[in-house]
């Protein structure tokens, strides 16, 4: 063969000349290209293979847990929605449905009285002062005290008003005294909604008659009685079978008779509480507390058919809860766990104390298995405040450490001074 060189002169290419390695990949690479051929005729003459087909449901991507069976209770609530917890730790027991958004009627209340205790905890209001009634609380419908435009009553006989009666008009009352007007109040309401956790919650009034985008779920009302009822003050409203309350202008009073709405207070034993709530739409609903020896359970039932169904199936719930746990005390609230001494302070030492009563809930049978662990810090800075942190409890069930609380300074202590240092050790040196 020729080709041209750089010139344009017509030249020979040489041939090339295999070697006996040349040779070998020349014969292998017709070998590959023979049974290439051979397969491709066979393909002709085989059956073609049919498609696969995967059953996309039961492909699991990244993230996604394969389904499982939902775990079934061991009995049911005739309830749209309904939940037992623990009032100490809130601890679900038994729920079902219990993120279900449905219309809590007058149970609405339960947050109502939370603002309202929590400004006066506050030092915003207190439970004497007076609250004159506007026109548009004395419009409310519903349950009321019936209360007339410009008479006034004290916080405190509004709440009792409210716990006992359902008294609507009491709830706009107190909800204009403590923020301006009903719409700031209920404004608060969600706010405080948001920062308990309760997710499944939406207020519209405060007293929980029907309207529109008004919700709440059995969790989220479980959650906001528990923190009600710790303010003691209520526990007398909550228990009170009957009582009356004058209501009336100057020249007009007269006895309006109360009777508390949940029977539960009469019919089960160890019940102290919260709040009943009924209207068309929401059916039957309570929100109940219930203590037998330290146990103390809220179980709440949403929709239900009837009261008497309604009361049932929170008596069902409690029976079942106090049936199938009990509670240790490691604590109780302000209890002296241990000391720290401190050699530049004034005094010298300070005692390491619980911020609030410390129980565990456990499994009948299991109660011995509840072991403490307290933890006080070997410095702490000056000055130190009355109520700062100082040290932990730790909670351990078996191996696992299922809770930890707070210890706290039960009295502040300043730096001591030069001169009193000096004193120190001059003590120390002649004693």
């Amino acid at each position: 063969m020729w080709k041209k060189d750089r010139d344009g002169r017509r030249c020979r290419i040489p041939k090339m000349h295999l070697g006996a390695n040349g040779r070998k990949v020349v014969s292998t690479c017709l070998g590959c290209a023979l049974i290439l051929g051979a397969f491709a005729g066979v393909s002709r003459v085989l059956p073609k293979q049919k498609p696969i087909v995967i059953d996309e449901s039961s492909i699991v991507t990244a993230g996604e847990a394969p389904m499982t069976e939902t775990k079934k209770n061991a009995f049911q609530v005739a309830a749209k929605g309904a939940i037992l917890i623990d009032a100490s730790t809130g601890k679900v027991l038994f729920e079902q449905d219990s993120h279900k958004e449905l219309p809590p009627a007058s149970v609405t209340k339960v947050m109502t009285m939370l603002l309202v205790m929590e400004a006066a905890d506050a030092g915003k209001i207190t439970l004497d002062d007076k609250v004159t009634i506007s026109e548009r609380a004395a419009s409310m419908g519903g349950s009321q005290m019936y209360m007339e435009v410009g008479e006034t009553h004290t916080v405190a006989e509004l709440m009792k008003g409210v716990a006992m009666a359902s008294a609507n008009d009491g709830c706009v009352a107190l909800a204009e005294y403590v923020a301006g007007s009903e719409e700031i109040f209920v404004e608060r309401m969600n706010q405080r909604a948001q920062e308990l956790g309760m997710r499944d919650t939406h207020f519209v009034n405060t007293n929980g008659l029907p309207v529109a985008d008004h919700y709440s779920s059995a969790y989220d009302i479980a959650l906001m009685s528990m923190k009600l009822y710790e303010f003691e003050e209520t526990h007398q409203w909550f228990t009170t079978w009957q009582d009356t309350i004058t209501v009336g202008l100057p020249g007009k009073e007269k006895e309006f008779g109360l009777t508390n709405t949940n029977k539960l207070i009469k019919a089960y034993t160890g019940c102290n509480g919260i709040k009943t709530g009924f209207t068309s739409e929401a059916g039957y609903c309570l929100s109940a507390s219930a203590t037998r020896d330290d146990t103390h359970l809220i179980a709440v039932a949403l929709g239900s058919e009837t009261s008497k169904i309604r009361n049932a199936e929170i008596a069902k719930m409690l029976d079942y809860g106090f049936a199938n746990y009990e509670t240790a005390v490691i604590a109780e609230a302000g209890q002296v766990m241990g000391t720290v001494e401190i050699e530049r302070g004034t005094p010298t030492s300070v005692n390491a104390v619980t911020a609030e009563k410390i129980t565990v809930l456990a499994a009948k049978g299991e109660k011995d298995a509840v072991k403490s662990k307290v933890i006080i810090r070997d410095t702490v800075p000056l000055p130190l405040k009355k109520g700062q942190k100082i040290g932990k409890v730790e909670v351990w069930q078996g191996k696992e450490k299922t809770a930890e609380y707070p210890l706290i300074a039960e009295k502040k202590v300043e730096k001591a001074s030069f001169r009193e240092l000096v004193s120190r050790l001059a003590k120390a040196a002649f004693s």
